[in-house]
């Protein structure tokens, strides 16, 4: 017996869900992050050129290469290791170091990306930052070192994992261009587990910014959606009115045109927005954050600062949906007005052929009177030259003869004319 056909696809779809495993970290250690996005179209750029410039960074390292069409790749590069992701709109890449640099946050732990290959990336940055992870010391010491580092107001500080780590960091750019973020273990904690907070944070905060995009848009898009609000309600209000429909019609499909545009070009960002901040609440959750020192958790801070952005895209959203709706009920009960008005002047129209065909019909019956009456004339006036050599034989004058031709010629000649008009009608 033959064993069973495996689908073509069976092992790569189990193997993909195995494919990015989180690194495996022990404190003291860093990690310089970066996430490079194309300015425009980035799902349909060439990701051809991502793996391009992933294998001239490991080139210079003597590094392997990763397997082909591949979009994920974890290895070293000289004393460091090198996680590399390829998403749907952005590529990252993260650099894990042991130990610290005795200055925090020193932006000097970014050098392991060469400044010309980073000039070469097939994009811009959408983010970056600098991870510090050091073991716990005393809450005070913490605290104070929290105080130096990130800037009170911002900062969120949370316990996480079952109080086994603290992690903190205020999502500022610092003055060479990173966000920082501080992680502070537990002795007893796993490398595994560090990994998994130093991923996470990555993560949270690649797709907040990601999210933040979908703001930009909608910010874009507000100025204009309020100038259209008011252009459909005067058009609107011009339908009650004595406007020659067509004309507001026409005014009407053009900004429905409009709109449809702009719900083409917006419709990805905006559900990609919903996506990524979904993704961002799901990595704040697993992390199980209790209060630190007072401060304020990842989960407070998103709340302040990041959920009322992602209502106002949403509300741009819906704003722009509920304008296309009005706009398409609008056109539809106009269009229903023109086909009524255009149906009355067809009525009109039909109603005035009929009229027209009734005079003609007479006017036929008349050209037909006039036309026996004629051709009777002429077939009279033949036939009485026909039959004057009768006079001689039968002594009527030519007058009595002419006389007694008229009826039966009239009656053969309306005869003729009928069955031709019948053959005609036929």
């Amino acid at each position: 017996m033959s064993p069973i056909t495996d689908h073509s696809l069976r092992y790569a779809l189990a193997n993909e869900l195995h494919a990015r495993p989180f690194p495996s970290l022990s404190a003291p250690c860093f990690a310089a992050y970066l996430a490079v996005k194309r300015p425009e179209n980035a799902v349909g750029r060439d990701r051809g050129a991502d793996r391009a410039h992933l294998l001239a960074l490991l080139d210079r390292f003597g590094a392997a290469h990763p397997q082909p069409d591949a979009t994920h790749y974890f290895g070293q590069i000289g004393r460091y290791h090198l996680k590399w992701e390829q998403h749907t709109e952005f590529v990252t890449y993260t650099v894990f170091g042991d130990g610290n640099m005795a200055r925090p946050f020193d932006p000097v732990a970014f050098d392991v990306f060469p400044e010309d290959w980073l000039v070469e990336a097939p994009g811009v940055r959408i983010t970056s930052a600098l991870i510090r992870v050091e073991e716990m010391s005393s809450d005070d010491e913490m605290r104070s070192r929290l105080a130096d580092w990130f800037v009170p107001e911002s900062l969120a500080a949370t316990r996480v994992l079952d109080r086994n780590a603290v992690v903190a960091g205020d999502f500022r750019i610092d003055e060479a261009g990173h966000l920082r973020f501080a992680v502070f273990t537990d002795a007893a904690i796993s490398a595994r587990r560090v990994g998994r907070i130093v991923q996470r944070v990555c993560e949270i905060e690649t797709y907040k910014t990601m999210s933040m995009l979908g703001l930009a848009r909608a910010r874009a898009l507000q100025g204009r959606l309020g100038q259209i609000d008011v252009e459909l309600s005067r058009l609107v209000s011009a339908m009650g009115q004595h406007d020659a429909p067509e004309t507001v019609l026409e005014e009407l499909l053009s900004l429905s045109a409009e709109l449809e545009d702009l719900m083409a070009k917006s419709s990805f960002r905006f559900g990609a927005t919903g996506a990524y901040e979904a993704i961002v609440h799901q990595r704040i959750e697993v992390l199980r954050e209790e209060r630190f020192g007072g401060r304020q958790t990842f989960t407070e801070f998103m709340m302040r600062r990041f959920d009322p952005a992602m209502r106002t895209v949403k509300s741009a959203e819906r704003q722009l949906a509920t304008m296309a709706e009005r706009a398409m009920r609008a056109g539809d009960l106009l269009r229903t007005r023109v086909d009524v008005e255009r149906s009355a002047q067809n009525q009109a129209l039909l109603e005035s052929m009929d009229r027209r065909a009734d005079l003609q019909l007479r006017l036929q019956e008349t050209v037909e009177g006039l036309s026996v009456v004629a051709i009777s004339y002429y077939a009279v006036s033949l036939a009485s030259y026909l039959f004057y050599p009768v006079t001689e034989y039968t002594g009527l004058s030519k007058g009595k003869l002419t006389a007694a031709l008229v009826i039966p010629v009239v009656g053969l000649v309306w005869l003729g004319v009928r069955r031709i008009k019948h053959h005609i009608e036929k």
